[in-house]
């Protein structure tokens, strides 16, 4: 029975490999404690599995089909989480249309600080996202020293009309890199536009960022994100970093969200080790008025063991 087994699992493999099928995952332990942690059980887990396969076109251009397995982003415990089909214009940069799972140039700029982990606000409120459905356009493409990126959401079910972002990476200068996104989203009948800059510079083993958003809402609601944070190669296989942010709101009797985060993280092969000790004030915009039942001010660790495969 075991060589059985073991033949027609040799047989999978080569026929997988014949089929140019790229198949890559991980799992993760993660266990999460602190006063701003989640309740109950502290432990928990994810894993993943990732199917790409593509190929070429008589006329030069590619095609690449990705979709993940994880079963922790799905109610019934499995099921598909990001799809995308990508489409490689030779020199004209790469289209992709995300069934599922994509982020805007908003969502993918909305904190590009350097750290070794996650963000200082991990745990609490972002930044704005801006606009990231299902069934949604990206493209990016490279030019010299910079790098265009382009995010189109047509308007659907609640959508009042459909939405547009466009950013840009620039690395014009040896060790700086500056980003900047605009994007209005129209997910809801108020519309919000997003503006957003950033700026990283890397000298040696050292990474420095500061970076400012700006959500104006039609109506109210604006937000404004303020960043900065420095992460530091301590080796090939540790990195550490700590940041800071505060997010203000329009919103009458809230405070500012100010948080603080220091990550740190060690490689070894295929396994990670990675942490995050993060202090967060007026979580997600705490009121000032009566029957306000948000902490003034809460601690969240997590640590988290990853293998990739």
């Amino acid at each position: 029975m075991k060589k059985i087994g073991l033949t027609a699992l040799a047989a999978s493999l080569v026929s997988v490999s014949a089929n140019a099928v790229d198949i890559s995952g991980g799992a993760s332990l993660s266990y999460n404690g602190g006063n701003g942690g989640a309740t109950g059980n502290p432990w928990s887990m994810n894993d993943n599995l990732t199917f790409t396969w593509g190929g070429e076109l008589d006329n030069g251009m590619t095609v690449d089909l990705n979709f993940l397995l994880d079963s922790s982003d799905s109610v019934a415990g499995a099921g598909i989480d990001n799809r995308s089909l990508a489409l490689g214009l030779n020199n004209g940069g790469t289209l992709t249309f995300w069934g599922d799972g994509g982020s805007g140039v908003v969502g993918s700029f909305d904190d590009a600080m350097p750290t070794a982990y996650e963000e200082s606000w991990y745990s609490a409120d972002s930044p704005n996202q801006g606009h990231s459905p299902n069934n949604m356009f990206y493209y990016t493409h490279a030019i010299d020293a910079a790098t265009i990126h382009a995010s189109f959401s047509p308007a659907s079910g609640g959508s009042d009309a459909s939405s547009l972002e466009i950013g840009a990476v620039i690395t014009a200068i040896e060790d700086l890199t500056i980003g900047v996104a605009i994007g209005e989203d129209n997910g809801s009948a108020t519309a919000v536009d997003n503006t957003i800059l950033y700026a990283t510079y890397t000298m040696g083993g050292a990474t420095i960022g500061v970076q400012k958003n700006e959500a104006d809402s039609a109506t109210t609601g604006d937000e404004d994100f303020q960043a900065a944070a420095i992460s530091y190669a301590v080796s090939e296989d540790m990195s550490v970093s700590v940041g800071k942010s505060k997010l203000d709101y329009e919103a009458v009797g809230t405070k500012a969200q100010e948080a603080t985060g220091f990550s740190a993280s060690y490689t070894m092969g295929s396994m990670t080790l990675a942490g995050t000790l993060n202090k967060i004030k007026n979580e997600g915009a705490a009121s000032t008025g009566a029957g306000n039942t948000k902490k003034d001010s809460s601690d969240t660790f997590e640590l988290n063991l990853s293998f990739a495969f």
